[in-house]
């Protein structure tokens, strides 16, 4: 008999929906649908990942409320409420490993437009202004980049590429990372964060690192320097990095991810010069819908067939734990109608 899933969206369903359907009785749900549909389901695909609405929605029952939670994002804080969480039999994956590289590419752009001040070019040329000026250059300058999983990997290997230096924060403190070279943690990461030029933030959001970089933070680090978010916007108080935004301490800010999201319209962010805002985007890249929906396709083949799912995130911590097996969309393989099909060939 085959799993009955339910596939919360909000508006938009999986490209390959059908293939989906074949290995699983499959139903889709809303966030107003999801209290009636979610009972009863073996499988719940968050495709709307950001969603609060599983909370409430959850069974109050656990005979009733799914064994398997699979997230289409790389963050799964909206999912760790204690219902969920305490529960032993309910796995957890998620999306880890689509979005790498994407952000990494993301991030580099970022520096390279705060470090020549792209968005000061775009309002001269909007202006009809010729303002030549000089730029500063990035080689040489220094990324704390703090969170060591993948996507912080990702950014490092592509910052070092272009000859910045990196190193990293992390829960624990190494000398030779292959990445990172130096990882800091506690006392040395307050001197690791007095000579980063650029902070990048890449960590997930737990109970740990929720509001990780306060206003103690934001004062240990370099002056002129500038931070980078791609991870999650309750990293950072943001009251406080707009305190040392309009101080000048800091250079400036480049933020894909807020505490409230969309970030409200009254938020000084939208208009400080040296920030840069952008809406949730740094892994919407062409394809990555496509690469979301094979990585679950792959977890549905694999749990049909009885083999340990890639992804497996451990619960208490909020993050997939060392020594999983993980997912790369450029070696996706996935079982489409009974015959593996590579979907980037």
């Amino acid at each position: 008999m085959a799993d009955r899933l339910v596939v919360l969206h909000q508006g938009t369903l999986p490209p390959n929906a059908e293939h989906i359907e074949r290995l699983a009785d499959t139903v889709y749900a809303t966030e107003e649908e999801l209290p009636l549909l979610l009972p009863g389901a073996d499988i719940l695909l968050c495709w709307h990942s950001l969603t609060t609405a599983v909370t409430a929605a959850w069974p109050k029952d656990p005979a009733l409320a799914p064994d398997w939670v699979h997230v289409a994002a790389a963050g799964v804080d909206p999912l760790l409420f204690p219902a969920l969480v305490d529960d032993p039999d309910v796995l957890l994956t998620n999306s880890r490993g689509v979005y790498d590289r994407a952000i990494a590419e993301y991030v580099l752009g970022l520096i390279l437009a705060l470090a020549k001040d792209f968005p000061g070019s775009w309002e001269h040329q909007r202006r009809r202004e010729w303002r030549p000026r000089d730029s500063e250059r990035i080689g040489g300058r220094t990324a704390l980049v703090w969170g060591t999983g993948p996507i912080g990997c990702a950014v490092a290997r592509m910052l070092r590429a272009v000859g910045m230096r990196v190193c990293g924060a992390g829960r624990t403190a190494r000398a030779d990372d292959p990445d990172f070279g130096t990882v800091h943690e506690g006392a040395s990461l307050r001197a690791a964060l007095a000579e980063a030029d650029y902070v990048v933030l890449a960590a997930p959001l737990t109970p740990a690192t929720r509001c990780m970089v306060d206003a103690s933070v934001l004062a240990a680090m370099k002056p002129g320097a500038r931070l980078v978010n791609v991870g999650r916007g309750g990293l950072v108080d943001e009251e406080a990095l707009a305190r040392h935004l309009a101080d000048g301490r800091l250079a400036g800010a480049a933020l894909d991810v807020f505490a409230q999201e969309p970030l409200p319209a009254t938020s000084p962010l939208w208009d400080m010069p040296g920030v840069i805002v952008s809406p949730h985007t740094a892994g919407e890249v062409t394809g990555w819908r496509a690469d979301l929906a094979d990585l679950f396709l792959e977890n549905l083949t694999r749990r049909t067939e009885g083999r340990p799912l890639r992804n497996m995130v451990d619960k208490g911590k909020g993050y997939v734990r060392d020594g999983t097996e993980e997912f790369s969309p450029e070696c996706a393989r996935v079982v489409r109608g009974g015959q593996p099909v590579d979907r980037h060939a």
